[in-house]
């Protein structure tokens, strides 16, 4: 079931395109990565999912309810976190973050202190006061205390520490597990690789890929370090090699999947003592698709 949808979504400032026909599907218990570089089109896709923003055309629902017309209903039922989190000055943290919950029928006080104790934030403190990573903080606790249904993410890690990520992705695992779903936009790979389901890489506007990381692997190469028993000459020209880097007998290169065979063949005629290999990383894929279709890298 979709509990998110997008289908031709486009939005456009005057002459600029800023979405060009935008498809995407959020299931029922499962996180979904939404990446590209900045300028791609991810913040204006969910300014559109939450009913910021009016498409040019195509159609955007979420439970099955369009954005744009049943955005007061729906925000009953959705947790957002934006990646730059501003907040009252003069307010505490605790407040804040009572502010937010009051606002939804569904929170737990147990829940609130839980978060509290584990993303390590004083909430007595007033928000003009917290650094960037504490304004996170507030974000994140008001959005899990909040035991909403679906749950948009929009870079909601900038500003914390390595420790604080992991509580992050303990807390978006554990709501996954109790059926709820989750947009998370990020431009960190690793994070989107640990966690999502199902990923979708957006350049320019548009949805250049998108599938499970299996999918999307098996379209991307291999990475491999071998060491043999003599030097291998001209790996470079074997067809689905690429990025071949010799350092006396033992050469790095990623291969074609396609490839394979006839590469570890050629290979082993020189007598293979070691080989290692490993699944292509989703920024390996990332980048691939961003410099075959000539995109901005930043």
């Amino acid at each position: 079931m979709a509990v998110l949808q997008t289908r031709q979504l486009v939005k456009k400032f005057g002459n600029l395109t800023a979405l060009g026909g935008v498809d995407i599907e959020v299931k029922e218990g499962e996180v979904y990565g939404f990446i590209g570089p900045n300028g791609a089109g991810k913040s204006t896709t969910i300014r559109i999912l939450l009913g910021m923003l009016k498409a040019t055309s195509g159609e955007a629902e979420i439970f099955g309810k369009d954005v744009w017309k049943e955005a007061v209903e729906l925000h009953k039922r959705v947790a957002y976190v934006p990646g730059d989190v501003n907040l009252w000055p003069n307010l505490t943290g605790g407040e804040v973050i009572d502010l937010f919950m009051n606002l939804r029928s569904r929170s737990s006080d147990g829940r609130r202190e839980e978060l509290i104790d584990r993303f390590n934030l004083d909430p007595a403190k007033k928000c003009g006061t917290y650094s960037k990573g504490n304004r996170q903080k507030v974000a994140l606790i008001a959005a899990f205390a909040s035991d909403a249904d679906l749950y948009i993410l929009d870079e909601p890690t900038s500003g914390l520490d390595p420790l604080m990520e992991r509580v992050f992705q303990e807390y978006v695992r554990e709501a996954r597990a109790e059926g709820k779903s989750v947009l998370l936009s990020s431009h960190i790979l690793s994070e989107v690789e640990k966690l999502c389901d199902r990923v979708g890489i957006i350049r320019k506007g548009e949805i250049i890929e998108s599938g499970t990381l299996q999918e999307l692997r098996h379209l991307t190469r291999t990475n491999f370090t071998v060491e043999t028993k003599e030097v291998i000459p001209s790996l470079d020209s074997l067809p689905g090699v690429h990025d071949a880097t010799l350092q006396g007998r033992t050469v790095s290169f990623q291969a074609d999947a396609s490839e394979l065979d006839p590469i570890l063949r050629y290979i082993s005629g020189y007598g293979i003592t070691r080989l290692e290999s490993a699944p292509p990383t989703l920024e390996d894929l990332f980048m691939q698709h961003y410099e075959e279709t000539g995109g901005d890298k930043r």
